[in-house]
């Protein structure tokens, strides 16, 4: 033990534990466990390598999963990661898990999160932000939350079918058990109906909405009149994000949306098998105290120093769960500074010029696709990076032949169409590769 003085607990720790409830031996704490569910054998486990033994043999592992160039989004987004981010985020003052509940050793983690919101507030254009949530689908889950505690005694929120299907989904899970109910907004010419979402606000009940602002089929949805009738009814709007995206489009807050929610991954977190992600969540000063989640606050210490502390949150939030606006405790803060940064390197103009490019570059590869003569039209609507199509052909065959010249895309809508999505990374020749690989291919 001598040797590893990190190990919490010493044979003598050990014992007195096991002597103080009464068993001789830790193998005593499974006693109840049937024998054949024990495995007594020794562990397949390889021999010990050097440090560059282990670097070649994960090289070796990492060669097996060939890299496809993405042309896919629904949801998560191919764009670039400047270098400088990973180092700026693992620096000493950042990195931490902890809640910073105590803000005198805590404010590099404060000043991050104050930072964070101050952005989030810019892109959406409203009035307050909390400190992130685990992702976009929990984000617009405790959304459908916030209208339900926001207008008490109603029970109801119309959700479009217009969002991407995880993240109805997840707010199918959460109303389930919290026993909210959730009515649909149909699509019509592939965006959200506003006279299908009038006629369901007509049945009452109702205490919100959620739609998006870049829908699940690529198209910019026009949300004129849809806060005032809401509004009208006593009820909330939220408008679900590319965060991303609203450098160039109209915000929520232009919009008239009380509640903006959505994923930060957009914002420079690269693709990582599903994860780690962001959600954001921002709302109008109105229902600032409804937010889940940490909010940060500027003040000043003793000195008249500029200062950062936890605001508006009780702890009662995490302890009393009965009574809390939410349960969420924790979030995903480090990709909240990993968006920071990113954001602030990028500067609007930055953010503009990497919209303008996916546009470019998302237009190409749909007129090309189209002349190709194996799609049509799906819908006549403004589009950004990512759009979908009606096939003209064997849908598993393309996906195979795309996979085998190493493409990833064509990805399959509940209706039948192909989604395709361009960001700023991908290049002309690309783009041209993919379209020769579908117009030469037998489908």
């Amino acid at each position: 033990m001598a040797g590893f003085q990190y190990f919490p607990h010493t044979e003598e720790d050990i014992r007195a534990m096991l002597d103080r409830i009464g068993v001789s031996s830790l193998d005593d704490l499974y006693s109840d466990v049937p024998g054949s569910f024990i495995y007594d054998k020794e562990y397949d486990l390889p021999d010990a390598m050097s440090e560059q033994q282990i670097r070649d043999f994960f090289d070796r592992m990492a060669s097996l999963t060939p890299r496809k160039t993405v042309f896919a989004g629904a949801g998560a987004y191919d764009h670039y990661t400047p270098s400088v981010i990973p180092y700026i985020t693992s620096r000493s003052e950042f990195l931490t898990s902890y809640t910073p509940y105590q803000c005198e050793i805590s404010q590099g983690t404060l000043r991050y999160i104050f930072e964070y919101q101050s952005l989030i507030c810019s892109l959406t254009g409203m009035d307050v932000s909390n400190a992130s949530m685990y992702d976009g689908p929990t984000a617009a889950a405790e959304a459908v939350r916030m209208c339900i505690s926001a207008t008490r005694g109603r029970n109801t929120v119309l959700v479009s079918q217009a969002l991407l299907p995880n993240v109805r989904e997840v707010i199918a899970t959460y109303a389930k058990y919290s026993g909210t109910v959730i009515k649909l907004i149909a699509c019509k010419d592939g965006r959200t109906d506003f006279a299908d979402m009038r006629r369901l606000l007509e049945d009452g009940d109702v205490a919100g909405a959620i739609v998006p602002s870049v829908n699940r089929f690529g198209i910019i949805e026009d949300l004129d009149g849809f806060a005032a009738a809401l509004h009208d009814a006593g009820a909330l709007l939220t408008v679900y994000c590319d965060p991303s995206a609203l450098a160039v489009l109209k915000t929520p807050g232009e919009w008239g949306a009380d509640i903006a929610v959505g994923d930060c991954q957009s914002l420079g977190i690269p693709l990582c098998y599903g994860g780690p992600y962001a959600g954001f969540m921002a709302c109008r000063n109105d229902y600032m105290r409804k937010l889940p989640g940490r909010i940060v606050g500027q003040t000043v210490d003793k000195d008249g120093r500029r200062a950062f502390v936890l605001t508006l949150q009780a702890r009662e939030q995490h302890i009393r769960r009965e009574k809390a606006t939410s349960n969420i405790c924790s979030n995903e803060s480090l990709m909240a500074l990993w968006v920071t940064v990113y954001m602030a390197l990028m500067g609007p103009e930055g953010l503009k010029r990497v919209n303008e490019l996916s546009c470019e570059g998302a237009h190409a590869l749909y007129d090309g696709l189209l002349a190709t003569g194996k799609f049509e039209t799906a819908f006549k609507a403004p589009f950004l990076k990512e759009f979908v199509l009606r096939p003209l052909c064997d849908v598993k065959k393309l996906q195979q032949t795309l996979s085998d010249a190493g493409f990833f895309g064509a990805l399959l809508t509940e209706e039948g169409y192909v989604s395709f999505c361009v960001t700023e990374k991908r290049t002309r020749a690309e783009i041209d590769a993919l379209v020769e690989t579908v117009r030469r291919a037998a489908l």
